[in-house]
């Protein structure tokens, strides 16, 4: 789970009967962050700030939400409460919450007319909590498909996954919404026998997700982390960042132990890749 880096923490909104909604990772004081999008089809929130060249470094929450473009209002809620808290990046006006955003497309999936916003931003803060995370067809998952490739009609249900690995006092997980057009384990020889031109066309997709560490890492180190995160997608999911898909991953750095940034890299790949795989059917 993402929250077995100390100080992070998860909450979700959920409406199973429209099939959406949204996920708020929360981050301990002091984390710094960058991120990187690949694919042709983004819908983000502030995520400029986190180019390796931008002012600020800290990071306060993201905000994972379905909803597609839609769903980014739920960051305004997530707004609020950090800011009734106090929290955020100091100015002569008061704190500003850093709160990145990230959507995904489920538009198509369940009732397109409700969808989360403010309101259910504010809910997902509310239910942030320690401990295990509720994965599967749940916030941000609860309307992810994938293997769209082969048609909307043969879309298989994706979700909200996790994964942890250790390597001494090194803590680092993943939390990822897969909604992605591509299909979980696919042969890509296969992918481009048996797709259409058309099928290629449905923007309908996207994968977005964050990598979470305890090591102590510059902005700029964090960047390399999203990106081995992206590497990390591409591993499990054929075809991945396509025009259709605007997959997004922030990487974010707690700040408590010494490590090298090459070897968070490598765990970061491999957590996203086999938090991917466990939609794989057994």
């Amino acid at each position: 789970m993402i929250t077995d880096v100390a100080g992070i923490r998860v909450g979700h909104w959920t409406d199973a009967e429209a099939q959406t909604g949204c996920t708020v990772v929360r981050f301990p004081d002091g984390t710094v962050a960058s991120g990187e999008v690949r694919g042709g089809a983004p819908a983000t929130r502030e995520f400029a700030l986190l180019a390796p060249d931008a002012m600020v470094e800290r990071i306060d929450s993201v905000v994972l939400t379905g909803g597609s473009a839609f769903g980014l209002a739920s960051a305004d809620g997530v707004m609020d409460g950090l800011e009734a808290e106090g929290v955020g990046y100091p100015t002569a006006g008061g704190p500003v919450p850093i709160v990145v955003a990230i959507a995904l497309y489920d538009l198509a999936v369940g009732d397109a007319s409700r969808r989360p916003g403010p309101v259910e931003g504010r809910r997902a803060l509310e239910a942030v909590a320690d401990g295990p995370v509720e994965l599967g067809r749940v916030g941000a998952g609860t309307g992810a498909t994938t293997a769209k490739w082969r048609g909307v009609e043969h879309r298989v249900p994706g979700g909200l996954v996790s994964m942890t690995h250790r390597h001494g006092d090194l803590v680092v997980s993943t939390l990822v919404a897969v909604n992605a057009f591509g299909e979980v384990g696919a042969d890509p020889s296969a992918v481009v026998a048996g797709s259409t031109e058309g099928a290629f066309m449905a923007r309908q997709n996207t994968t977005i997700g964050v990598v979470a560490t305890n090591a102590r890492l510059s902005k700029s180190q964090c960047h390399l982390v999203a990106q081995s995160a992206h590497d990390g997608l591409a591993r499990a999911v054929s075809p991945a960042h396509t025009s259709a898909d605007g997959d997004a991953f922030v990487a974010a750095a707690t700040g408590q132990v010494d490590a090298g940034v090459d070897q968070v890299r490598l765990l970061a790949a491999h957590v996203v890749a086999q938090a991917i795989s466990t939609l794989l059917p057994d």
